[in-house]
């Protein structure tokens, strides 16, 4: 998969050498890069420091801090064109006896807007300008096939009544950054949506326009036989509330739902009196990549089976079951194999620590979480009385109150909406807070029936498949279903129509310009193979994440790509939830 290595590739291409000599050397000159978030999440996804030190780059600085004038050193920025970054741009040079830096080399994440370009244009900053580019890059490279927007205050615009009004300028910024991603991966595709919310054909159309200027300004993006039948599929949150709120027992969901992860960095105390750890869990870690998707008993096998085969190579005795202390012990004794050994630590302990947790309390969710997802028990049969599983647990004082929600939740929509009273009366039992009600009730802005009554709206489900899952995992998550339809072209037409009710025509290439030339000129290491890129408007959660590379892995002869505004866990859906509706 391409999109890590593409975003990579430009960045250093166009941005870090952008200044080079003629002869392709770097310029002797050091410089500064000055980002802001969105650019600096950019950069760091897809890039490392020494890859950019060796071309030159000696700072990478906040725009948004107070920074030393370096006077004598040329600055390169690489910003989102808002009128904050552009503003404090200005503001370096607006000294021009005393400006912060010798040069400006300037890189707009994606187009800027005719009013901040006039803005920009008259003042003193342009005397400094030696450069000026959109990079069509405003989106972040999460993972091989993973994308996100950086937005999650998406989930606001998108579906709090209190933020109707502001909800298409939104919308607008979301579907030039789609569109960025589009460019970049050299897709030109089919868009479809999903009918039952509205802001998906307003989003749809918005995308449609962006990338109809893109094709105008370079009229091969999209071409080639297979890459016709490429297709963006635009989806609400509302079409599978279910799946962000599961229990998962697959690495990577289950670490980022029930361990302290933040911005992607796991701590931990390898041993009794060692200090703590801080591992950055990410695709530059291969036994990472290959465990992520693993069930944790897997995982966990996995580990001790490396551990053993490096062990047993060095002619080491040790147990069958490897304890944290035996491999502390381990790393000690063979200073050589640190490296390797450290990193299986790491993995044990992460996989130690989610079991951990799972003995501690999930074992006792997880089986009534998949009995209302599915709406059966384990040989298949339908369930008739929920509560006699869900009581216990929401009178259960050591389970909290986000797992009290997240069962109540599971209720109402296997239920399509109770009463009103029923509801206040599991409330009541569960002993939960007013946020937390709300977290409940504001499902309703998703299009899910919280309380029934004889006006409720039946939306389309999309049928399920009957799938054989290894393990106590019974719930495979919508999305895949999605992406299989999709791909074989059985996708319901009527609730996933294409924009504009038919498949895009081949070689269909509207008329424009550009402001700054052509972009997609690079189209290295891009393979001429469909994709499905599926975006999600409001956050997709990891265990959908795991669908795409599966079902990428199971068909071979297409590409998956999965993208939101944001990614969720099961307690930062239910918190956006919480705050719908306010002010």
């Amino acid at each position: 998969m391409v999109l890590k290595k593409v975003v990579g590739q430009k960045i250093m291409k166009e941005v870090v050498r952008s200044n080079a000599k003629a002869d392709g050397r770097p310029g002797t000159e050091w410089r500064i890069l000055i980002v802001d978030k969105l650019a600096m999440r950019i950069v760091s996804a897809c890039t490392k420091m020494h890859e950019i030190s060796a071309e030159g780059i000696t700072l990478v600085e906040d725009i948004y801090k107070k920074r030393e004038p370096l006077p004598s050193i040329e600055a390169v920025y690489l910003i989102t064109p808002s009128e904050d970054s552009i503003r404090l741009l200005m503001r370096d040079f607006e000294k021009p006896s005393k400006p912060t830096y010798k040069a400006a080399h300037v890189f707009f994440t994606e187009a800027v807007p005719d009013e901040l370009f006039d803005i920009l244009s008259k003042g003193p900053v342009v005397k400094f300008m030696k450069a000026c580019k959109e990079l069509n890059l405003a989106f972040i490279a999460y993972e091989a096939q993973v994308f996100s927007l950086d937005s999650p205050d998406t989930f606001q615009y998108a579906y709090s009544p209190a933020r109707v009004s502001e909800r298409g300028s939104h919308m607008e910024r979301i579907a030039e950054q789609i569109a960025t991603l589009c460019v970049n991966l050299g897709e030109y595709p089919s868009i479809r949506y999903r009918r039952d919310w509205d802001g998906n054909v307003e989003l749809a159309q918005m995308v449609q326009q962006k990338l109809d200027a893109y094709k105008a300004d370079e009229p091969t993006m999209g071409e080639g036989p297979e890459k016709a039948r490429s297709q963006l599929l635009i989806l609400d949150r509302g079409f599978d509330c279910v799946s962000p709120l599961l229990h998962e027992l697959t690495l990577q969901a289950m670490a980022y739902d029930l361990l302290p992860i933040v911005n992607d960095v796991y701590k931990f105390t390898p041993s009794k009196n060692a200090a703590e750890k801080e591992v950055l869990l990410d695709e530059n870690d291969e036994l990472w990549v290959a465990l992520r998707h693993q069930h944790i008993a897997e995982v966990l096998k996995s580990v001790r089976g490396y551990l053993k085969s490096i062990t047993e190579s060095k002619k080491m005795r040790q147990s069958e079951q490897q304890t944290m202390k035996d491999l502390s012990l381990m790393i000690k004794t063979m200073p050589q194999y640190q490296k390797q050994l450290s990193m299986y630590s790491t993995h044990l302990n992460l996989a130690e620590d989610c079991m951990n947790s799972y003995n501690g309390y999930v074992e006792k969710l997880y089986p009534v979480e998949q009995d209302l997802a599915m709406g059966t028990d384990v040989e298949g049969e339908r369930i008739r009385d929920h509560m006699r599983n869900i009581s216990p647990i929401l009178l259960d004082q050591n389970v909290s109150n986000y797992d009290k929600v997240r069962i109540m939740a599971l209720y109402v929509m296997i239920r399509n909406g109770i009463s009103e009273e029923n509801l206040t009366k599991l409330i009541k039992h569960a002993q939960i807070d007013q946020k937390e009600r709300d977290m409940i009730y504001n499902l309703t802005h998703l299009g899910i029936n919280v309380i029934a009554d004889d006006n409720h709206n039946n939306t389309y489900t999309v049928p399920r498949k009957e799938r054989e899952n290894s393990y106590k995992s019974r719930w495979t998550p919508v999305i895949k279903d999605i992406m299989e339809d999709a791909i074989n072209n059985t996708l319901d037409e009527r609730h996933f129509p294409f924009l504009g009710g038919k498949r895009m025509a081949e070689g269909h290439a509207p008329t424009g310009s550009a402001r700054f030339g052509n972009w997609q000129k690079e189209k290295a290491g891009v393979k001429n193979l469909p994709r499905l890129i599926v975006f999600v408007v409001g956050g997709c959660s990891y265990s959908e994440i795991r669908c795409a590379y599966e079902v990428t892995a199971a068909l071979k002869n297409w590409e998956v790509y999965i993208g939101s505004s944001h990614i969720l866990t099961p307690k930062t859906f239910l918190n956006d939830l919480g705050l719908l509706n306010k002010e």
